[in-house]
């Protein structure tokens, strides 16, 4: 994105000031319209001019960056740090992440305040916090009629936490919970349970603060209600922070205007920008109406136009013709012959037609592999996998953006857990030859002697590029020596499962040297460990060591999962030791151990941890991704490709909408939320999506469509109506 001319931005508002010297500046834009660019450029007319450093400018007082989520955070960091050259010192952080940094810093201000106990505070994972949940709560569950609210119990579990942690973001209080909902869902519904998930809640928060558990939730509500309001705290963070940098606060909730308020009351020089085709959070815990409201607050407000794109001749009116052909119908315009249309009788067969005509694109010349997006409404594993596999024949580049996948998706985390289940006492139940099989294959890599990633630090540290492309893994024992070694080697046992001899198979000699020394390398560590019986951390790690990097190579995807793996494991025992007395925590050390595999093996935990994803080079890769993700990482790319576009799910929520998010905006206070308000509100996230995305793609845009959709069912989703007035369909 071209950088935005700091003169114009600075020089003239909506309101025609001459310069731009107040204390608080609002800049308000569509997507890649230079929102970001215009507040460096604003901080920096700001110490050219030095109307901000005067009495700030002593060392102990820091510059705040706030940003809509990791991504953002990282480019507005860069992009200061190198305008200033590192001279002054920068805070970057998210909302939450700030308030999280400011609870865990200020808890012992917190523990005075509200009398806890003196434990060093200890953040709970999203899906600890859930098994730990539906422990504390499973009396109740038992006696509750929870279906009133979600149809399973984990997914009432779910949105009980979610509750409280909407709650919090919304400066909400947990006692107000009950009238909230029982408006908002009309009288039809069942009151009495409502006052059930505000009891809950409150039991779930007390249980946590008295063993120095935080969650987000907890982390944000003892931020709102005690710690913001305390006088000493209330000094130092004035004390701390001359300047406040807050982009994209469409995508911020609610508590933190009330941090942009108190730091401009306290004189802090602030600027903020917000995107109207933004609010990607919204449903999760943005609140951008709410948001809105810093505008009166500052002085000039300066509109900025988006940038011109060869996607469209007349670039505004054509998106606002689409977005107005789609929420009505009824006259659709002439689309230019950049947008194209792929139009197949099944869902699958689309899936293979688009990723066709993409590498036809990309092997004819004209278009790189990092050029192109693919985008979804919704990107299920089979889509994910058929897509990727395309590629990968191919061997062209793709990058799933933020994929999420199972940690148990791994075949390293699934062989690392069969190990724990072989080693620890009473866990054969955790194990059966087809895992077994699976681990040794897995752990009988053959390295390639240059190739993938090199790892430099024994722990997982640091990695380096080498050869991105190359993800084929060969092994010394094969899925077929694997499964007969399985059949014969393998002694199962509830209390202690054993591998034996490669001699136990009558035709071992038709194994060959190869796999039979590679056997004798995992019976040798299993027989080990089994004798010294290390601690489950010791034990992963000396597992990782010993079969994962002997040869010093990883692809990305494994090292991904490992890296997460460890992290998880060091966080659960973490928590375990926390939970339990001693006595408790020794007595059930295996029962512990055999949690943390069911865990692991439901699929809820997922493998993307900083700064891996990080290494990885996705600008030379083919982009794959849902909605969500690659609006909320303000990319852009030249081609487009948008799959399903006759699917409801464009229109809908679906997973980036939480229970009662809708009902805890500040704008929506003692309101009844109806179906009428439902089809507003996917109304108005269509035109966003639609103007967002149609503003990040700059030549050429392909709708994928198949006239059935998974189910068998017909297509009939808002976006169909575009498919039908493209005149162009899928030529180069």
């Amino acid at each position: 994105m071209p950088l935005v001319s700091p003169s114009p931005l600075l020089v003239e508002s909506s309101v025609g000031a001459k310069s731009v010297l107040g204390k608080a500046i609002w800049i308000e834009g569509g997507t890649r319209s230079g929102k970001t660019d215009g507040l460096v450029a604003q901080f920096c007319q700001w110490l050219d001019d030095r109307v901000v450093v005067g009495k700030h400018s002593h060392q102990n007082s820091k510059i705040l960056v706030l940003a809509g989520n990791d991504d953002s955070k990282r480019d507005i960091g860069d992009r200061l740090i190198g305008k200033t050259q590192g001279k002054y010192p920068i805070s970057t952080k998210t909302t939450i992440g700030f308030i999280q940094e400011e609870v865990l810093l200020f808890y012992p201000l917190l523990i005075q305040e509200l009398k806890l106990p003196a434990y060093i505070p200890l953040r709970l994972r999203p899906e600890t916090e859930q098994d730990l949940a539906t422990k504390l709560w499973q009396p109740a569950i038992e006696r509750l009629n929870w279906r009133e609210i979600a149809p399973s119990e984990y997914r009432f579990v779910r949105r009980v936490l979610d509750l409280l942690q909407l709650a919090a973001y919304s400066c909400t209080p947990l006692a107000d919970l009950p009238e909230i909902l029982t408006q908002g869902f009309g009288a039809g519904e069942d009151s009495d349970i409502y006052q059930c998930v505000e009891s809950l809640a409150a039991e779930w928060r007390d249980w946590c603060l008295d063993r120095g558990l935080l969650t987000y939730g907890i982390m944000t509500e003892l931020y709102w209600r005690h710690l913001l309001p305390h006088p000493e705290y209330q000094r130092r963070l004035r004390d701390r922070y001359w300047v406040v940098l807050a982009d994209d606060v469409d995508d911020y909730p609610a508590i933190g205007r009330q941090i942009c308020e108190f730091l401009l009351d306290a004189g802090v020089w602030g600027a903020f920008s917000y995107n109207p085709d933004g609010m990607v959070r919204l449903g999760l815990s943005a609140d951008p109406d709410y948001l809105l409201g810093l505008k009166s607050r500052c002085q000039p407000v300066i509109y900025l136009d988006s940038i011109d794109s060869n996607l469209f001749v007349d670039r505004n009116s054509s998106i606002e013709a689409i977005v107005q052909a789609v929420i009505n119908p009824g006259n659709v315009p002439p689309l230019p012959n950049s947008i194209r249309a792929i139009e197949t009788r099944t869902r699958g067969e689309m899936l293979k037609v688009t990723a066709l005509k993409a590498i036809e694109l990309i092997t004819s010349g004209k278009v790189a592999p990092g050029e192109i997006a693919i985008i979804a409404p919704g990107l299920d594993a089979v889509s994910r996998s058929t897509i990727t596999d395309i590629f990968t024949q191919h061997q062209i580049p793709i990058a799933s953006l933020n994929a999420q996948l199972p940690l148990n998706s791994d075949p390293g985390v699934r062989a690392l857990l069969t190990l724990m289940a072989l080693t620890y006492p009473n866990l054969g139940q955790l194990t059966s030859r087809d895992e077994i099989a699976d681990l040794l294959v897995t752990l009988s890599p053959i390295y390639p002697p240059t190739n993938s990633t090199v790892i430099s630090s024994p722990l997982l540290k640091e990695s380096k590029i080498q050869n991105p492309k190359s993800k084929i893994q060969l092994t010394s024992i094969d899925p077929v020596r694997a499964g007969l070694l399985a059949d014969y080697c393998y002694a199962p046992s509830l209390s202690q499962p054993r591998l034996l001899l490669y001699t136990n198979f009558p035709r071992w000699d038709r194994l060959g040297a190869s796999a039979t020394r590679a056997y004798d390398r995992i019976l040798a560590w299993v027989e080990r460990v089994q004798q010294q019986q290390p601690s489950p951390l010791n034990l992963l790690t000396d597992a990782i060591g010993y079969f994962f990097q002997q040869g010093s190579y990883l692809p990305f995807d494994r090292l991904s999962a490992l890296r997460e793996l460890m992290e998880t494991a060091q966080h659960y025992w973490q928590v375990a030791e926390r939970t339990h007395t001693t006595a408790e925590y020794l007595e059930s050390a295996h029962q512990i151990t055999a949690q943390f595999i069911l865990l692991l093996r439901q699929g809820t935990i997922t493998a993307n941890p900083y700064p891996v994803s990080q290494l990885q080079p996705q600008h030379q890769a083919v982009t794959l991704s849902n909605i969500f993700q690659y609006r909320a990482s303000k990319r852009s790319h030249p081609y487009h490709f948008w799959l399903d576009v006759g699917s409801p799910l464009w229109a809908e929520g679906g997973a980036a909408t939480l229970y009662g998010a809708n009902l805890l905006l500040k704008a929506n206070a003692g309101k009844i939320w109806t179906e009428a308000d439902t089809q507003t509100s996917n109304e108005q996230r269509l035109e966003r999506i639609l103007r967002d995305l149609l503003a990040r793609a700059n030549d050429r845009l392909y709708l994928c469509n198949s006239d059935l959709a998974t189910n068998g069912q017909e297509q009939v989703g808002a976006l169909l109506t575009l498919v039908n007035g493209v005149t162009n369909l899928g030529d180069v």
